[in-house]
């Protein structure tokens, strides 16, 4: 029988996905600032790269719905609405981006970089690197018979990678906690999974490894809530990894500027007019486990926490010069060398 979410479960993850959509929409707006009329990486208040996760809110609800703070989450370049819904500290993850002094690094890592201990939460700008950590986090807890497991998060380029395939037979030779879920937008970057990838869906990939491999269609919240939920039982009663593939749509560009012009003409409207979001909504609304004041509260209060986030970080400090090489590794000089 498949896995069902309760009437609470849908309205947490409802709740994960509008809080996730409001504080992208407050992200862009805010990159903006200082890059008009000409267009500056490094001006305004938030500098560098800006990767939004807008349109891939199931695949990191239905996922998450099943965790708590002691397992392990290691996310992508793309990773904010998997650490909203890991509950990673809304307002220190705002000030992060912002780079200041209250982020979760201090305003080091910017948000490709996103470390939240409390809830097991990383991420990494580097294509596949969380694999690794994760088939490691979930080896420590095996080996210490501790509970836990841990998922990574990639994307589907990155199954392309030699860390795909070391972590998956490392985990499948070790039977370990640990599920893999790739995000299929169908783009890597500007290149398309069709004309990069040699098997038309990575999720067979699995059988090279023996384990299960799943692929969920359409993006579906309520599929990839009982598919992860198998899973995830699954790897907690010891009979090891699993790999799960969710076509999902990306439906900003790679970046912030990106122009987009790889895309096919009418794309882009076709996937907004799939938007997960609306759908989810009047999935809850046609079941009669919510009303519409109920929504609108929740939603309310996911504006809230964002505004709130956002003030945060703007009125932070930055951080202090003198503390640029605090948390860095220096190479200690000999005794008796010059200073």
């Amino acid at each position: 029988m498949t896995m069902q979410p309760t009437t609470a479960q849908k309205l947490w993850m409802y709740e994960k996905m509008v809080t996730s959509r409001r504080f992208e929409e407050a992200i862009a707006r805010i990159y903006l600032e200082g890059k008009q009329p000409v267009f500056n990486m490094a001006n305004g208040p938030i500098p560098g790269e800006m990767h939004l996760s807008d349109g891939q809110e199931p695949c990191a609800v239905g996922v998450c719905v099943h965790l708590s703070a002691e397992d392990v989450v290691t996310a992508t370049h793309r990773p904010h609405h998997q650490a909203i819904a890991k509950d990673v500290d809304l307002k220190r993850m705002a000030a992060e981006i912002f780079g200041k002094q209250t982020g979760l690094s201090g305003g080091r890592g910017g948000h490709m970089h996103l470390f939240d201990p409390a809830v097991n939460f990383a991420c990494s700008g580097i294509v596949g690197q969380g694999l690794g950590p994760a088939v490691g986090a979930a080896l420590s807890r095996k080996m210490q018979g501790k509970p836990g497991v841990a998922v990574a998060y990639i994307g589907e380029g990155a199954a392309n990678q030699g860390a795909f395939h070391e972590a998956l037979n490392l985990a499948s030779v070790w039977k370990l906690p640990v599920v893999f879920v790739i995000e299929d937008n169908a783009w890597g970057i500007s290149v398309s999974k069709m004309t990069s990838t040699a098997v038309p869906h990575n999720h067979v990939r699995a059988d090279a490894y023996a384990m299960p491999g799943h692929r969920v269609e359409n993006n579906d919240t309520l599929a990839i809530f009982a598919v992860a939920g198998e899973a995830i039982e699954r790897a907690r009663a010891g009979d090891g990894p699993s790999l799960i593939e969710i076509e999902t749509s990306r439906l900003a560009g790679h970046f912030m500027g990106d122009a987009e012009g790889y895309r096919p003409n009418g794309e882009k409207d076709a996937l907004v007019a799939k938007d997960p979001i609306p759908a989810f909504r009047r999935h809850i609304l046609e079941t009669g486990e919510a009303g519409e004041d109920e929504l609108l509260a929740i939603e309310k209060a996911a504006s809230k926490a964002v505004d709130e986030a956002i003030a945060f970080a703007r009125h932070s400090p930055d951080p202090e010069p003198a503390d640029a090489l605090t948390g860095v590794f220096i190479e200690a000089k000999p005794q008796g060398a010059d200073a």
